[in-house]
């Protein structure tokens, strides 16, 4: 088919004029955010579900049949070592317990004048060691009433918050019977477990962070205090046991919590994930270079793990290099850049690019 000779020409400039434009682009002088590979600590964390323990607990129950005389609690109230909690009817205990402090004295008396008539030579030796053998068994029978009235005082073995109280003054106690709990809640016990190929990755000592729904947008740190002894040969996963402080008392037992476990933590170089080129196997950042003028230079880096936007950098960049996080399409090796700003905690790339409009 005949075609006019002005349209042939136009149709053979088409592809010239389609490379000059890309050449004209690719020459063009790219607009490019920077940011600071940072050296900071780093860890791969390890995920896991936990249930929290308090760091002491206990149920407290009596070892008598009795009445209750007073409760010195309220509930959820904290409490001191040693405090008393519940005192039990004990009036026959402490009559037997003068009695027995009565007959004491008396027996104190007889042994004190059997040992003044054996200096004066009017008593015989063995009058005196009888009155003294006399005196010890009541001091022995004092103990051992002393022992049976601590049953009917109900103290705390520990510091702690005591929970519901289920009795009443006046009522009847029996041996075994639940009457109040204690909780020592200033530290808690997180327990969980990993799977075995960790094993070698954990230590005590080792940092960790754990939430829970009941205070979704709060991170309670701990660190590992035990690590099982045995592998469970059905699921294959080993015990943990952490430590996470609770002054606040916030934390309550049988909560459960989301763990992550910091392991291998390291000093690492730290760039965000936007400013990697990746080609192929292989991943490239570009390093800004300023001098007389700011010019691009493409360097190859390996990396290390991922995490929430962020790379480690196992080689291929130092502390403090400046590299483009943002304008990586335009940006070639090789050219001039116009640097409109480097981001840090304030100004991120919205930021930055609002304030260069």
């Amino acid at each position: 088919m005949y075609l006019p000779v002005r349209r042939r020409l136009r149709l053979a400039l088409l592809p010239l004029a389609l490379l000059l434009t890309q050449v004209a682009l690719a020459q063009s002088t790219p607009t490019v955010i920077g940011t600071r590979a940072a050296l900071t600590t780093w860890s791969d964390p390890l995920e896991a579900l936990g249930t929290l323990s308090a760091d002491e607990s206990v149920t407290l129950s009596t070892t008598v049949t009795e009445i209750v005389a007073d409760i010195n609690f309220q509930d959820g109230e904290q409490v001191e070592a040693g405090q008393l909690l519940i005192q039990l009817e004990d009036g026959e205990e402490q009559a037997l317990l003068r009695a027995s402090q009565a007959l004491r004295e008396e027996r104190r008396n007889a042994s004190n004048r059997a040992s003044q008539l054996q200096d004066r030579n009017l008593a015989a030796r063995a009058d005196v060691e009888d009155s003294q053998s006399r005196l010890r068994q009541a001091e022995a029978d004092i103990q051992a009433i002393e022992a049976q009235l601590e049953n009917y005082q109900l103290q705390a073995p520990f510091s702690g918050r005591v929970g519901f109280r289920n009795i009443s003054v006046g009522a009847l106690v029996t041996p075994g019977m639940d009457l109040v709990t204690l909780d020592k809640l200033d530290v808690m016990k997180l327990d969980f477990s990993v799977p075995e190929v960790f094993l070698g990755r954990l230590s005590p000592g080792l940092m960790l962070n754990a939430t829970t729904a009941a205070f979704p947008n709060d991170i309670f740190s701990g660190e590992i205090a035990t690590i099982g002894t045995r592998i469970d040969p059905v699921t294959r996963s080993v015990n943990v046991r952490a430590e996470l402080d609770n002054a606040d008392g916030r934390l309550r037992p049988g909560m459960l919590m989301e763990v992550i476990v910091q392991q291998r933590v390291r000093d690492t170089i730290v760039i965000p994930e936007a400013a990697i080129e990746p080609s192929g196997d292989r991943h490239f950042v570009m390093l800004i270079e300023q001098g007389d003028t700011t010019r691009l230079a493409r360097r190859e880096v390996v990396i290390g793990e991922r995490r929430n936007g962020e790379v480690e950098i196992l080689e291929g960049l130092a502390a403090d290099n400046l590299i483009v996080v943002h304008g990586l399409q335009l940006a070639r090796d090789g050219q001039e850049a116009r640097l409109i700003g480097i981001t840090d905690d304030e100004n991120g790339i919205r930021e930055l690019l609002e304030a260069d409009r």
